[in-house]
C-alpha cells in the first residue's frame, strides 16, 4: 500500500481520514498560544491533544474564577448595580 492511500485510508470506525486528523491537529496546534509561540513547527499530535486538555482545563479555571468575582461582584453590589450588571450579561 502506497504512503498516500494509507494517508487517506478511514481510521477506525469514525469515518475520519487521516489527512482529516492531521488537519484538524493543524488547527488545534494553530489556536494553542503554548505551541503556536514556539518556533518549531515540528510537534506530535499526542503533544498538541495533551496541550490542547491543558489549554481547555485552564480556560474553565478561568471561567470558574470569573464566576466566582461576578458572584461576589453581584453580592455587595446594591439592587440598581446588580441589575445593571445582570441586564448586560443578558445581552
Amino acid at each position: 500500500m502506497s504512503s498516500r492511500r494509507s494517508r487517506s485510508r478511514q481510521s477506525g470506525s469514525s469515518g475520519i481520514s487521516d489527512d482529516q486528523i492531521i488537519d484538524l491537529v493543524s488547527k488545534l496546534q494553530q489556536l494553542l498560544p503554548e505551541i503556536r509561540n514556539r518556533r518549531s513547527d515540528k510537534v506530535s499530535a499526542a503533544k498538541v491533544l495533551q496541550e490542547t486538555c491543558n489549554h481547555i482545563r485552564s480556560l474553565h479555571r478561568e471561567v470558574d474564577d470569573l464566576s466566582e468575582r461576578l458572584s461576589e461582584l453581584l453580592a455587595n453590589s446594591d439592587s440598581d448595580q446588580a441589575a445593571v450588571i445582570r441586564n448586560l450579561l443578558m445581552q
